[in-house]
C-alpha cells in the first residue's frame, strides 16, 4: 500500500487533539502517581504492538495499519472515553468481523466501514443507549470473562509455532527449549516481583530483562521484527476510494452494523470489569461516543479499527494505573516506535510478550467463578459453559452475549411463570374474589387461565390485581379471553385495584381489543385507593 506522504495531507494531530482536549488529558478531580501511569503505558504499548501487528496480518492489512489502529483507538479513548484506565486498540473481535470485506472487495471497502461503524457506535451513545449493558446476568459476563481468557492463552501457543516451506509447523528441540525457558522466565518475573516491590510494573520488568539477556547472549529466538516491519510515518489522512452510493452502502453496513455491536459489547463489557475491579463508576455512553469517534478516523488515517482491549486494560490496571495518562502514554509510545523506534523494538522477543500476555490470561480468567461452581443454580452454570464455548470456538464475543442474554432471559421469564398465584375466597355478598400474584405476562397467561373456575363460578367475579402487574399484550389478550369466557356464561368480571401503568397499558390496547368500556360490566376498571 502506497501511503500518501504526510506533507499531501492535514496532519493527523492537528486534527484530533483540539486546545480543549489538551486541557482534559489529566483527570485533575484525582492524584496522579505520574510513574506509576507512565511505566504502566509503557507496559501496555510492548504488549499491544505484537497484538496489533498480528491482528493486522491475519485480516491481510499491511502491518503499519494495525499500529496506525492502535494508536489512534488508544489516545481518542484514553482522552475522551468513558473511564480512566481502559485501553483501547486494535482488538482482534473487531477485525476478524472485516476478514471476509477485505478478501471480498479491498482495503477501501474495510476502511469505508470502519468509519461508517464509528458513526452508528457514536449514534448509540447519543441516544444513551449503553445503559442496556447493565441487562447482561452475571453468568454471562463470567463465560464472557473466561472464554477471551482462553481465547488468549490459546492464540500464545502460536508463537510456538514456525513456517516451513509454507506450512506451520510446532518449534522442536533447541528452538522450543529457548521459547519455553524464555517464557518460563519472564512468568516467573512477573509472579514473584510483585512479593518484592510494586513500584515498578513486573511486565515491563520481566521484557526488559528478557531482552536484555536475548542481546547479550545473542540467542536466537524469535524477535517482534520476524512479524513484520514497524517502521512508518506519522497515519496520513485518506478519505476511502470508494463510491458514495446505495450499492456501496448496502455492502459495508452489514460489516459495519456488526462490528459496531461487537466493538461496544466487549468495550462495555470491559468497562464493566474495570468498574468492578477499581470500586468505581465509568460512563457507558461516553465510552461508546469516544469509540465510535476513534473509528471514524482510523476510516480516514489507515487505521484498521477496535474497540477497549480487555489483555491490555488488565495489563494496565495490574501496573497500578487509576488514570488517562497510562493510554496516552501507550498510545504516544506506538507513535515514537513508528516513526523512531522501529530498530530497536523489532529486536524485542517474542518470548517474552507471550508470557506476558500468558499472565494476562491468567490473571483475566474468573477463578471465583470455579470456586462457587457447585452452589451456582443449573441454568446459570449452563449459561456460563454456553458463553465460553461460544467465546473459545466462534471468536464471536457478540454472538456468545447475546445468546447467553437470550437464554438468560428466557430462564427468567419461566421462572416467574411458575410463580403467578391466584388466592381465592368468597365474601358475605357472594362475591367471587380472585387475588392474583405475581406477573401477569407471555409467560403466564397459560398458568393465568387455568386458575379459573368458570362453570362453578358464582354470578359475580373480582380479579384484584393489587400484588400483580399486567405487563404486555399477552397479558391483555389473556384478560381479553377470560372475561368473555364469563360473559358468554352470563356472569360479571371486574378487574381491581391495576396500577396506573396497566390502567395506561390497557387503554393503549383498545383499537385491538375491547377493554376498559364502562358500560360493559365485565370491563369495569377500578383504580386502588
Amino acid at each position: 500500500m502506497n501511503l500518501p506522504l504526510l506533507s499531501q495531507t492535514p496532519t493527523f494531530a492537528a486534527l484530533i487533539i483540539p486546545m480543549k482536549a489538551a486541557l482534559n488529558l489529566f483527570d485533575f478531580s484525582q492524584k496522579i502517581n505520574y510513574r506509576t501511569e507512565i511505566l504502566a503505558g509503557l507496559t501496555v504499548a510492548m504488549t499491544m504492538i505484537p497484538e496489533s501487528l498480528s491482528f493486522a496480518i491475519l485480516a491481510g492489512f499491511p502491518p503499519l495499519v494495525g499500529l496506525y489502529g492502535a494508536f489512534i483507538m488508544g489516545l481518542v479513548t484514553a482522552v475522551f472515553g468513558g473511564r480512566p484506565g481502559l485501553i483501547s486498540g486494535g482488538a482482534g473481535a473487531t477485525v476478524i468481523v472485516l476478514i471476509a470485506l477485505m478478501k471480498l472487495h479491498g482495503l477501501e471497502y474495510v476502511f469505508g466501514a470502519i468509519a461508517l461503524a464509528g458513526v452508528l457506535q457514536i449514534g448509540v451513545g447519543l441516544l444513551k443507549l449503553g445503559k442496556f449493558i447493565r441487562l447482561v446476568p452475571q453468568p454471562v459476563m463470567f463465560g464472557f470473562v473466561n472464554g477471551l481468557a482462553i481465547v488468549i492463552f490459546m492464540s500464545q501457543l502460536e508463537q510456538f509455532k514456525m513456517t516451513v516451506n509454507g506450512q506451520t509447523e510446532w518449534l522442536t528441540g533447541t528452538p522450543f527449549l529457548i521459547m519455553a525457558g524464555l517464557v518460563a522466565l519472564t512468568i516467573a518475573i512477573v509472579m514473584l516481583l510483585p512479593k518484592f516491590t510494586k513500584k515498578i510494573p513486573a511486565s515491563l520488568v520481566a521484557i526488559a530483562v528478557v531482552f536484555a539477556i536475548v542481546m547479550i547472549f545473542n540467542i536466537d529466538t524469535k524477535q517482534v521484527e520476524d512479524i513484520a516491519s514497524v517502521s512508518g510515518s506519522l497515519p496520513p489522512f485518506h478519505i476511502p476510494a470508494i463510491p458514495f452510493n446505495l450499492e456501496t452502502l448496502h455492502v459495508i453496513f452489514p460489516y459495519a452494523m456488526i462490528m459496531a455491536a461487537v466493538g461496544l459489547t466487549e468495550g462495555l463489557l470491559t468497562l464493566n470489569l474495570v468498574d468492578e475491579i477499581t470500586g468505581t463508576k465509568g460512563n457507558s455512553n461516553r465510552e461508546c461516543v469516544a469509540q465510535g469517534s476513534a473509528n471514524i478516523l482510523n476510516g480516514f488515517f489507515f487505521g484498521m479499527g477496535g474497540c477497549p482491549m480487555i489483555a491490555q486494560t488488565l495489563v494496565n490496571l495490574s501496573a497500578g494505573s487509576r488514570a488517562r495518562l497510562s493510554g496516552i502514554v501507550a498510545a504516544l509510545t506506538i507513535l515514537v516506535i513508528i516513526l523512531v523506534g522501529a530498530p530497536v523494538i523489532g529486536k524485542l522477543p517474542m518470548a517474552a510478550l507471550t508470557g506476558v500476555m500468558i499472565m494476562v490470561a491468567i490473571g483475566t480468567f474468573e477463578w471465583a467463578s470455579l470456586k462457587i461452581f457447585k452452589r451456582m443454580p443449573k441454568s446459570d452454570i449452563f449459561v456460563m459453559i454456553v458463553v465460553t464455548l461460544i467465546t473459545v470456538f466462534l471468536h464471536n464475543l457478540a454472538l456468545a452475549v447475546l445468546i447467553g442474554v437470550i437464554i438468560s432471559a428466557l430462564v427468567f421469564a419461566w421462572d416467574n411463570a411458575k410463580r403467578i398465584r391466584a388466592r381465592k375466597h368468597v365474601d358475605e355478598n357472594g362475591v367471587k374474589h380472585y387475588d392474583i400474584y405475581g406477573p401477569l405476562f407471555f409467560g403466564s397467561v397459560t398458568n393465568f387461565s387455568e386458575k379459573f373456575d368458570v362453570a362453578n363460578d358464582p354470578a359475580e367475579i373480582i380479579i384484584d390485581f393489587a400484588e400483580s402487574r399486567v405487563v404486555d399484550m399477552s397479558a391483555i389478550e389473556a384478560l381479553n379471553a377470560i372475561t368473555n369466557r364469563y360473559h358468554k356464561a352470563g356472569k360479571t368480571v371486574r378487574l381491581q385495584h391495576l396500577s396506573p401503568d396497566c390502567i395506561t397499558l390497557l387503554k393503549n390496547a383498545e383499537a385491538i381489543i375491547e377493554v376498559n368500556i364502562l358500560e360493559d360490566p365485565m370491563y369495569l376498571v377500578t383504580e386502588k385507593a
